[in-house]
């Protein structure tokens, strides 16, 4: 057996990985990145449709979701989404902003996995790739690793950047939380976020039909409790879409992080206009319009024949009541709907929850109990929106735990 010792060893060679690998190896430091997975940066590379929604110009604290969301504030503050793009324009990768401030590569989100790597390489870290940590075990201040290529490996900090769950055709595992139970760190409960939410049998059968059909919307969360409306009340406002399982798009992935099991949804599917009031200005015009036609000229027109049957509107406009275009302005703008699920961590683009920030130092990420045990990115319970905010969070924890491991 070959054995190896170096100052940090760091598992996981993703966005948190590779940036906290780079800035200990800065600092003077041995450093030895090492990943199952057959290349450095998976997730980067299949991120943003192949360009990486790298960070996001609004980045803050209020971004982002855990048992205590302001944990995140500290690194996010001295490593900024300004910072991050520095790096980005010294590497020459062009990008652009698309909405809402998210910021992509113009090419490929290859050449931030190449800029990581290089600067990896310049700094003189060792990376191993296809080598997962069999065993670990706490030796005297530090750590031995048993690797999966026979060798073993004694480090003074140990950096765990694995991620959650989500994505598991990528290799994501729970590995992080085993070594956090491993050391008694608590762990806080894990679910599939940033995710497409799906709807029972019957009400799937009446949707179906709607398949492919996408709207701007304005979705909010509704928990039934105060207390629960305190933690998770919240609203975004982007495109939602019908799928064949239940809804996606980005306002629902946002939404997802909020929603629970047995709660609704309310949908607002034409924000910023009054249906009755339109409605009702069609029907002095042109009283002899087809209300799913009227209707149709407001919402998308599959969407518009699908309420209109829902709510039994049918006929000419001059036929219908007060009382039937009140009920489809609710239809349209106050959809109510419960979800039973989600798609899960198949295509969950993080997991909600993770190591408990109660015992991590917000300054270095490190373990109270544990001297030497960091816990970056994903693995962590702070949990970013939509847009490159998770990123973001990388991109800072990785930095702040590289300046003390």
């Amino acid at each position: 057996m070959t054995r190896a010792s170096y100052d940090v060893l760091v598992v996981g060679a993703g966005a948190a990985g590779m940036m906290c690998a780079i800035e200990a190896a800065r600092r003077g430091r041995r450093v030895l990145v090492v990943d199952h997975a057959d290349r450095p940066g998976e997730k980067i590379r299949i991120s943003g449709g192949g360009r990486c929604n790298f960070t996001n110009l609004g980045c803050g604290p209020a971004n982002f979701l855990g048992e205590n969301p302001r944990f995140a504030t500290s690194a996010l503050r001295r490593y900024t989404q300004h910072d991050f793009i520095k790096r980005i324009d010294r590497a020459g990768i062009a990008w652009h902003e698309k909405t809402l401030g998210q910021l992509f590569c113009d090419d490929s989100a290859k050449q931030i996995i190449r800029m990581l790597t290089d600067d990896m390489a310049a700094a003189g870290v060792t990376l191993k790739i296809k080598t997962g940590v069999d065993r670990l075990a706490r030796s005297g201040d530090g750590f031995t690793a048993a690797l999966s290529d026979g060798s073993q490996v004694t480090a003074a900090s140990l950096v765990v950047a694995t991620g959650g769950k989500s994505i598991p055709k990528m290799g994501a595992t729970g590995w992080a939380y085993e070594v956090a139970r491993q050391f008694d760190i608590r762990v806080t409960d894990t679910r599939p976020a940033l995710v497409p939410l799906t709807f029972e049998a019957g009400l799937l059968e009446t949707l179906t039909p709607l398949a492919g059909v996408a709207v701007d919307a304005v979705v909010a969360s509704a928990p039934e409790t105060k207390a629960e409306a305190r933690a998770r009340k919240a609203s975004f406002t982007e495109a939602m879409l019908f799928t064949h399982r239940g809804l996606s798009g980005p306002a629902i992935l946002q939404i997802s992080s909020y929603w629970r099991e047995g709660e609704a949804i309310v949908a607002s599917m034409a924000p910023g206009r009054n249906i009755f009031d339109e409605l009702k200005a069609a029907k002095a015009a042109n009283g002899r319009q087809a209300i799913h036609t009227a209707l149709g000229h407001i919402i998308p027109r599959r969407l518009a024949e699908s309420l209109c049957e829902r709510e039994g509107a049918a006929g000419n406009l001059a036929d219908l009541s007060d009382k039937v275009l009140r009920r489809l302005d609710q239809a349209v703008n106050a959809w109510s709907v419960k979800p039973v699920g989600s798609e899960g961590y198949r295509t969950a683009e993080v997991t909600l929850g993770g190591v408990d920030t109660a015992a991590l130092d917000q300054q270095t990420l490190q373990a109270k109990s544990v001297p030497g045990l960091y816990f970056i990115g994903e693995a962590v319970d702070v949990t970013g929106w939509l847009g490159g905010y998770n990123f973001q969070w990388a991109w800072s924890s990785g930095w702040a735990a590289g300046q003390n491991a």
